[in-house]
């Protein structure tokens, strides 16, 4: 089935929206998060601050938007995804790596980065982003628990699985973000797989005094 355009009212929105985005992270990297008002990203796009505030709550929001929204993905895979016997933690994997591949065009891999890079040196940035992944975490958890039998509510398993694939994906993150290469998602999945696959090991990995 053709998908139908969104409407164009929807069009227009989506494009102030990634304006916006782009306009912030521009201003953000040339010249640093706490030196760039509100008032100037909103000049910068010619909206008002109102038109701002119908998209985000803050400047760290908006400065995180592309990763919010790679996880924003990962809860719509997660709604409509399939599993037949997978382990929670692998299902999850595949609903993050189904998520980049549909979102992570070059230019949203290139807003990745510029976001990552910017939350490194960004405390605000990096307070925004913890609170945002506890929310995205339970919201993971409530929709697992709606849709598969994964134990009881007061169960740690689920918990620690979701917990795993987030830090997993900080492990990748760190190093996809200081590369030098052009950003690109497929990388990111690679990564993002790689960390996954060694969290068994980490599990029993002994620490033999020296």
């Amino acid at each position: 089935m053709t998908e139908l355009p969104a409407p164009l009212r929807e069009r227009k929105k989506q494009r102030t929206r990634q304006a916006l985005i782009d306009s912030a992270l521009e201003l953000f990297t040339a010249r640093g998060f706490a030196d760039v008002t509100l008032d100037e990203l909103c000049d910068g796009v010619d909206v008002s601050k109102r038109t701002f505030f119908r998209n985000f709550v803050s400047k760290e929001d908006v400065a995180m938007a592309p990763l919010q929204d790679m996880w924003l993905a990962v809860l719509a895979e997660l709604e409509t995804a399939e599993n037949p016997g997978r382990t929670l933690l692998t299902l999850l994997e595949e609903c993050l790596v189904a998520a980049l591949d549909r979102i992570g065009d070059e230019e949203w891999a290139r807003r990745a980065r510029q976001s990552h890079r910017l939350a490194q040196n960004t405390p605000s940035m990096d307070a925004h982003n913890r609170e945002f992944c506890e929310r995205t975490t339970r919201a993971l958890l409530e929709i697992a628990h709606r849709r598969f039998d994964v134990g009881a509510l007061d169960d740690p398993r689920p918990r620690l699985a979701a917990d795993m694939l987030v830090s997993a994906f900080h492990y990748a993150i760190e190093g996809w973000g200081a590369g030098t290469a052009r950003p690109d998602s497929a990388d990111l999945a690679a990564r993002v797989r790689t960390a996954v696959a060694a969290l068994p090991g980490s599990l029993t990995l002994t620490a033999i005094p020296r």
